[in-house]
């Protein structure tokens, strides 16, 4: 029988996939090294197991003893893994700007999460690193991982990851794009890479508010580079000791922006459900693409599954609050948007106070005109008034019908309300719009002004 002794030893060998419509301006081939494939869903799973495993053998962790980790989510779900095989228990700390889909998923294997402000420096009492050394040094039995300055990260990818694509391309590989975070998978990669050929370029996607590009350039570590942004998993406001700068050929920023709508297109266009850093290695990749030739051969590092992200960059209102998703609106938007979505009218046969009571009654400037349910024509409080105060003697024999207007324009609910202004003028206040069930909604310049 074919069978695995447990979850851990289904982490790694996964698929390298090709990238088309969204990579069709890239002058080589895109080749993605998926590690959604890993029973955690990220590339973390490799070098979660590669810690425990040197922790143990150190001595470091013994039965019954405590992991502990400060995490974006994925190393935790790794790590969670290794304890609930293992028979660990859990610590992990993040930071607020993770999302909430990350922390149920730590939570539902059995790990406990505390929740750190994200926008404090490293060495405050309340940020993710502090309170994970702190617990560290409180719980007996118990390790801190330490991802970032735990060497083992590294040595993971270069003992799996990196053999795993010179394997696949069959030493093929020209160039390695992967976001940077903790510095692992760049350095064991590269590290593995370019022992076999030195001419492979690795290129790092950053993000701004993150310190690696500047440092990477200049040697500097500039603090006012440091500033909060969306992007997970990679970027730093430190340095952490798995970064082998050396390694690196070239960091490349990409905005909070571009990332999600490059991590969009990839689930819509690829089928591929990708998480943040994702974009954000292929933005790098189509911003760099001026440097690459039709024989190069890259493969770019996706860590992540969207699974991850449905409440944020897959999430349209999430997008929009942040000016990210520039959605045109339609008619339906705005009607969504109305209190009172009632298609009121009157018929022609009515009287024109009757109207002007209608008009009064439900605070509205304006009606269709209906001959049992067919629209023949329109009213306004204007009209209305207008023929009252001229006709104070025969406003009770006067039907709408000898004072009404043409009717409103008719058309469709998915009309862009930018192309209102075809319709909608001082002569004419309102459309009616008709959705797919074939029902009538009135849409007004009151309507148009809200809206916008």
């Amino acid at each position: 029988m074919n069978y695995r002794q447990n979850i851990l030893e289904t982490i790694g060998n996964t698929p390298l996939v090709k990238i088309n419509r969204v990579a069709a301006d890239i002058p080589a081939l895109v080749l993605a090294k998926v590690e959604t494939f890993n029973p955690g869903h990220s590339i973390k799973d490799r070098m979660a197991v590669k810690m425990i495993e040197d922790a143990e053998a150190r001595g470091d962790l013994r039965a019954g003893g405590t992991i502990i980790e400060c995490t974006s989510g994925n190393t935790g779900m790794g790590l969670a893994l290794v304890g609930c095989v293992r028979g660990y228990r859990c610590i992990f700390t993040t930071t607020d700007k993770q999302s909430k889909e990350k922390v149920d998923m730590l939570k539902a294997l059995g790990a406990e999460v505390i929740v750190c402000p994200t926008n404090v420096g490293p060495e405050d009492p309340r940020s993710y690193y502090s309170v994970a050394r702190r617990l560290s040094q409180e719980i007996p039995n118990s390790f801190w991982c330490n991802q970032y300055d735990n060497l083992s990260n590294r040595q993971a990818h270069y003992e799996s990851t990196g053999p795993e694509i010179w394997e696949q391309t069959d030493g093929k590989v020209t160039h390695i794009v992967v976001g940077v975070g903790t510095g692992g998978t760049v350095s064991g990669v590269a590290k593995y890479l370019k022992e076999r050929n030195p001419g492979i370029r690795i290129w790092g996607a950053d993000t701004y508010g993150s310190v690696f590009k500047k440092f990477h350039e200049t040697g500097v570590f500039d603090p006012k580079e440091i500033y909060p942004y969306i992007t997970e998993g990679i970027g730093e406001d430190i340095l952490p000791a798995n970064v082998d700068f050396s390694l690196i050929d070239k960091f490349e920023k990409v905005s909070d922006k571009d990332a999600a709508l490059w991590t969009r297109r990839l689930a819509r266009e690829e089928g591929l459900l990708l998480g943040y850093s994702a974009g954000s290695a292929m933005g790098a990749l189509w911003q760099l693409r001026g440097e690459l030739k039709k024989d190069d051969v890259v493969v770019i590092i996706f860590h992540d599954h969207g699974s991850r992200y449905v409440g944020k960059i897959f999430n349209d209102d999430w997008m929009r609050e942040r000016g990210f998703l520039e959605v045109e609106l339609k008619l339906r938007d705005l009607i969504a948007r109305k209190k009172d979505r009632r298609f009121i009218a009157v018929q022609a046969d009515e009287s024109v106070r009757q109207a002007f009571n209608l008009m009064k009654s439900n605070d509205i400037s304006q009606l269709p005109v209906q001959d049992d349910e067919k629209v023949v024509g329109s009213i306004t409080e204007t009209q209305v008034l207008h023929f009252l105060l001229e006709n104070p003697m025969q406003n009770s024999e006067k039907t709408v019908r000898d004072v009404m207007g043409k009717p409103f324009p008719i058309v469709k609910d998915d009309l862009p309300i930018t192309q209102l202004n075809r319709y909608i003028s001082k002569e004419i206040p309102a459309v009616i719009a008709t959705d797919r069930s074939g029902a009538l909604h009135i849409v007004t310049q009151y309507d148009l002004i809200q809206s916008l």
